[in-house]
C-alpha cells in the first residue's frame, strides 16, 4: 500500500461508535468526574491566557506557598 494513501484513512461512523462503546465500558463510572475535571482544566487555561499566563500563575503559587510556611 502506498504511504500517501495511509494519510487519508480516517475512521468511519461505525468505527467511531465502536470506539465510543469501548470508552464507555472502560470509563463509564468515572466519566462524569473525568469530564468535570477536563472542564475545570479548560476553564483555568482560558483564564490564564486572558490574565497574562505563566507569570501570574508563578506569582500566585509563590505567594501561596510562603503563606503556608508561616
Amino acid at each position: 500500500m502506498d504511504p500517501m494513501s495511509l494519510a487519508f484513512i480516517s475512521p468511519g461512523p461505525v468505527e467511531l461508535i465502536i470506539i465510543g462503546v469501548i470508552i464507555l465500558l472502560l470509563f463509564g463510572t468515572r466519566l462524569p468526574s473525568v469530564m468535570r475535571s477536563l472542564g475545570i482544566g479548560i476553564k483555568e487555561f482560558q483564564e490564564g491566557v486572558k490574565s497574562g499566563g505563566i507569570e501570574d500563575a508563578k506569582a500566585k503559587s509563590n505567594s501561596g506557598s510562603s503563606n503556608q510556611d508561616n
